[in-house]
């Protein structure tokens, strides 16, 4: 479990982190959220000592990272795949790692083959692809099989094949009973491989919820109904509190009614219904919509264009 409490840290005039207050519970893997800037790096390495907070506590299972004698066994961490001594293969990377914590050698052949670097472990990381590099620096993550693993863009570089490895890789892990904190700009992989969301803008807590309801609060209740019946069906559902538009000669947008909701009218109406769609954003429109105002870098749209983020976008999480 990974605990901040009143977390901030400043940089000068700047405030990275703002008074964050989070738990990232274990048995499930975590995405962490936000733009560029939002605070997420200085978090995660507020988290295992690399800076020191301004003001507040951030814990690993109840404790100070610098408090554990042996942390690569507590704390696992992908920060910057690329902090590695060229020179060196990829099997004396990780044997001089594992001997500086009372590591088994045999356990520096158990990562290379769990990240599928076995074929090149005698090969200098200085010739390693950049996935590679990133497979490297997940090994070292799990060289102690510490019970938390905290990874900044772990998925940077991979193809798809790497891509739905580590996703199979954290949610089994995750399985097991052990934290997963992972940071990351591509939505529709997190969408796919994390069950639940921190999402962070300007150093400040958004939104802190699962994956399902952030998704579902961004969609509101928009359903997209086609009936031959359409203008019956607008009468039959019009009430306070519904809003309903035609969009088409058969087709009409309902907002305030589920699709079952819809359903069970329409069927004691006796009127015939060929489709009910409830409108589902994607994980990437609600995230760009609830963290819209907390974006430092805006880009101009190409002329003609509109950001449908801030159209398609419903209830903020």
């Amino acid at each position: 479990m990974i605990e901040a409490r009143g977390l901030t840290k400043r940089y000068g005039s700047k405030t990275a982190v703002d008074d964050l207050t989070i738990t990232v519970q274990p048995g499930v893997v975590t995405g962490f959220l936000g733009p560029n800037g939002a605070g997420k790096s200085t978090t995660m390495r507020m988290a295992i000592g690399l800076d020191r907070p301004t003001k507040g506590t951030i814990t690993v299972n109840g404790k100070a990272y610098r408090d554990f004698a042996a942390p690569l066994c507590e704390v696992g961490v992908l920060l910057e795949a690329k902090a590695v001594h060229t020179g060196r293969s990829a099997y004396k990377h990780l044997l001089a790692v594992a001997q500086t914590h009372g590591i088994p050698r045999r356990r520096v052949d158990e990562v290379l083959g769990l990240v599928g670097l076995t074929e090149v472990a005698g090969k200098r990381v200085g010739g390693f692809s950049l996935g590679m590099g990133q497979r490297l620096g997940i090994a070292s993550a799990m060289l102690g099989d510490p019970g938390v693993l905290i990874l900044d863009e772990p998925v940077n570089g991979l193809d798809p094949e790497g891509i739905r490895w580590i996703r199979t890789l954290l949610q089994t892990l995750a399985a097991e009973g052990r934290t997963i904190f992972v940071s990351s700009h591509l939505m529709s992989e997190m969408a796919l491989t994390a069950t639940h969301l921190i999402v962070v803008g300007r150093g400040k807590l958004i939104a802190n919820t699962t994956v399902e309801d952030f998704i579902r609060q961004a969609s509101g209740d928009l359903v997209h109904v086609r009936s031959p019946e359409a203008a019956r069906l607008g009468e039959v559902l019009a009430r306070d509190g519904v809003t309903v538009t035609s969009s088409g000669l058969d087709t009409l947008d309902v907002n305030g009614l589920t699709a079952q909701q819809i359903g069970e009218a329409a069927f004691a109406a006796s009127v015939p219904v060929f489709e009910l769609t409830p409108r589902q954003v994607s994980l990437e429109d609600a995230f760009m919509d609830i963290t819209k105002d907390a974006v430092e870098y805006t880009h101009g749209q190409p002329p003609g264009q509109r950001v449908s983020a801030a159209t398609s976008t419903g209830a903020h999480a």
